[in-house]
């Protein structure tokens, strides 16, 4: 049920927000100051922000931000935490001191690093991309790592090394494919952190850059309005909680389909 849910809540999310825009005008930076602070209405189906730029645009297309972001993000830390993972899972004297990195790199909170990371780089969307990803290869790698310490003592990985199979052969095709469940649930969960890391950076104005919309700069820009304009804070910040919401959904539902255990608990 989890599963399902969460799949059909995203999948009619993502649709809503790669297909509006092919049946609506949305232009998210189009500026009318006669329609300021505007609510929903036929013309404005969401209500204008202090601008007079359209709600539903902006919401939209700061949709597609926020979820490239995420993506790009969930791709950084999938390769390179399974490549951490991998080394410090089956090279003993790379494990303690990789492991230890990835200690500290957890240590810190999220959203702290991620603003310090930034702080010093700039706020480019390369870099928020760049930042939430340092910040959350660490969760991935020690997933990874735990998966590839139990997979390389099974009997099969054993008899590879024992044929003479060659150490990168017995990573892609005996351990990597055997950590691969893991590793897409754990990526789902990240998913939904980076949009959710994205938003809070971009709210206190370390993320996406305005005229760029975003869900998380959308929401800082309404914090001088919002009394007089709910609606400026209701629409992104529901978008935002659905999306994080589906992601999690999938996650959990992917879990228990992958482990028998968890599934008929």
């Amino acid at each position: 049920m989890l599963l399902l849910g969460g799949g059909s809540l995203f999948i009619v999310i993502l649709a809503t927000l790669i297909l509006l825009p092919s049946f609506l005008p949305l232009n998210p930076n189009a500026l009318d100051y006669a329609e300021i602070l505007t609510g929903p209405s036929e013309a404005h189906r969401l209500g204008t922000d202090a601008l007079g730029r359209d709600l539903l645009a902006r919401v939209v297309y700061g949709g597609h931000n926020s979820l490239l972001i995420g993506v790009s993000v969930m791709a950084v830390t999938a390769v390179a935490g399974t490549v951490i993972g991998l080394c410090a899972g089956t090279t003993p004297w790379l494990d303690g001191p990789l492991m230890r990195i990835m200690d500290v790199m957890m240590a810190f909170p999220a959203l702290l690093l991620a603003l310090a990371i930034l702080a010093a780089l700039g706020n480019t969307a390369f870099n928020v991309v760049l930042a939430l990803s340092l910040v959350y290869i660490p969760r991935t790698a020690r997933i990874v790592r735990g998966e590839a310490l139990v997979l390389s003592k099974m009997p099969y990985v054993e008899a590879a090394e024992a044929l003479g199979a060659s150490r990168l052969r017995i990573l892609l095709l005996h351990i990597l494919p055997g950590a691969i469940p893991a590793l897409v649930v754990q990526e789902t969960f990240l998913f939904a952190y980076a949009i959710l890391g994205e938003a809070g950076l971009s709210f206190v104005g370390l993320g996406l850059q305005p005229p760029n919309p975003s869900w998380g700069n959308i929401l800082g820009e309404a914090r001088a309005s919002f009394q007089q304009a709910s609606w400026l804070v209701i629409y992104p910040g529901m978008a935002l909680a659905l999306t994080v919401l589906s992601l999690n959904l999938l996650g959990d539902g992917l879990g228990q389909f992958i482990d028998p255990k968890r599934r008929a608990r």
